[in-house]
């Protein structure tokens, strides 16, 4: 399908933290990338809510026991025939050298908590318009202060999360890689499917160049899913009562 774009749906609390962490890890290192002051206050807002999702959510167990289950299942198919057993084992390194860091690892929120810097602005990023220069007059010099110094500041906090970030990529590359896209057919936009026991995510494809998008509903036994229009035809509902074709794939 060309054009397209590939909607992620959670069918459990768990992918749905690892969802929203991966995404927070791409949108601050955007603005770690960033020279100017703009990026640099988006940077910290996307550092606090992480710090603030790590402190409500314990994604260490998690993830340690997702990185567990990936090194049975690759134990287990180097057995079988036709295996590229190099890959296998290189595959089987890397999971076994980031659980293991991983479970000596302190707490993130406890590595950047003693951060007197951060922890002296991070309070007015919840206050809206906070930031100004007369709010914090330390933030104004930190971001004034040369690029290099601020870079060295910026690799510092980010490389917090990389550990956590890279048993992350590593869980969600074994659940998307689960199944293949099918392309199926949601009648009068509606399309309801029943989860395997083994299913996580819900994964659609769709093209854009169509005024609509999927929502949906549903749990680790069943789900629901139902297109709705981006800008409504003049007298009709928001739901597409039109057969939509897509691409599905339940991991």
């Amino acid at each position: 399908m060309s054009n397209s774009t590939v909607y992620e749906f959670p069918l459990k609390e768990k992918v749905r933290n690892y969802l929203r962490i991966e995404q927070l890890m791409s949108q601050l290192k955007l603005g770690a990338a960033g020279q100017n002051e703009g990026l640099a206050l988006y940077f910290f807002e996307q550092l606090f809510t992480l710090l603030d999702l790590f402190e409500r959510i314990d994604i260490r167990t998690d993830i340690l026991k997702d990185l567990d289950a990936h090194e049975k299942n690759l134990v287990h198919w180097s057995q079988l025939p036709n295996i590229d057993n190099d890959a296998l084992q290189h595959t089987l390194r890397s999971i076994i050298n980031v659980r293991d860091k991983l479970k000596s690892s302190k707490k993130i929120s406890a590595m950047l908590r003693d951060d007197k810097f951060l922890a002296s602005i991070k309070q007015r990023f919840a206050i809206p318009g906070g930031t100004c220069s007369f709010d914090l007059p330390n933030l104004h010099y930190w971001i004034n202060r040369p690029v290099t110094q601020r870079q060295q500041d910026l690799k510092q906090w980010t490389e917090c999360f990389a550990l956590t970030e890279e048993a992350i990529s590593i869980a969600l590359s074994f659940l998307r890689e689960r199944a293949a896209f099918v392309r199926t057919e949601a009648t009068n936009g509606f399309y309801q499917g029943v989860s395997e026991a083994k299913n996580e995510l819900v994964r659609i494809r769709c093209a854009t160049d169509i005024d609509y998008f999927p929502t949906l509903s549903g749990n680790k036994y069943r789900y629901a899913i139902r297109f709705m229009y981006y800008s409504p035809p003049d007298g009709q509902s928001g739901s597409v009562e039109q057969n939509v074709q897509f691409e599905l794939a339940a991991c």
